[in-house]
């Protein structure tokens, strides 16, 4: 498949590769694209780093590409702290679920303005919730989070548990991991500021993600574990 010249990106990985070219995971709107960066110790090479909003030119037909011409595109992104755990989680969240070469512009413009908004300090774990949703809805693996798998409403006073494949199911008897329907309907208005809302949030969208990431754990998470 051609791509287009000149088309957006972002870096997600970058790592050395023969002797002086890189192996470069980017983000566009055309999907996941990994391309050979040559003369990576030069000036190109100090534009291949995550959070930089890039204009990259892609040559070859097959699944690895190479990177004809790269410039900035933008200011850079300046994260720092739990802000820059969060673009990594983001980074390493994309490369392990977005297909290679399958477009999802949406994904990218999303991707765009949650790395604003954690550069001007907004309350993370928000974000990090809408982008895990988003992304799981644009990959297809979305569900409703307003009725159950039988199509019926929320109820407030319910107790339910995700099928990943299907959606959330009304339980009747304690168990672990359940959600309670005045959480999942927080969640749908996205309603921070609900009691407990955040918080099964996170446990919601771990679980959802869980399948999908093959049972591998995110090596970024741990970043976020306190000494």
């Amino acid at each position: 498949m051609s791509q287009p010249l000149g088309q957006p990106a972002y870096v997600l990985h970058s790592r050395a590769y023969r002797e002086t070219s890189a192996l470069v995971d980017f983000l566009t709107p055309q999907g996941r694209l990994r391309a050979v960066l040559r003369s990576a110790r030069g000036k190109a090479g100090t534009l291949a780093r995550p959070f930089v909003p890039l204009e990259v030119e892609f040559r070859g037909r097959g699944e690895l590409k190479n990177v004809g011409r790269m410039e900035s595109a933008g200011v850079s992104t300046w994260l720092n702290g739990e802000a820059l755990f969060s673009g990594l989680y983001l980074n390493e969240l994309l490369i392990r679920l977005l297909p290679s070469e399958d477009p999802h512009p949406a994904v990218f413009d999303h991707y765009a303005a949650t790395l604003l908004a954690l550069a001007e300090g907004r309350p993370l774990e928000p974000l990090l919730r809408s982008f895990e949703w988003r992304l799981l809805d644009d990959l297809g693996y979305g569900f409703a989070l307003n009725t159950d798998i039988h199509g019926e409403p929320i109820a407030p006073d319910g107790l339910y548990r995700l099928q990943v494949d299907a959606g959330l199911e009304r339980v009747y008897l304690l168990q672990p991991g359940l959600f309670n329907g005045t959480e999942l309907l927080a969640m749908a208005e996205a309603d921070w500021s609900a009691p407990g809302a955040l918080s099964a949030a996170k446990r919601l969208m771990r679980q959802a993600l869980a399948v999908h990431l093959g049972g591998r754990p995110l090596v970024s998470r741990e970043l976020f574990r306190k000494p």
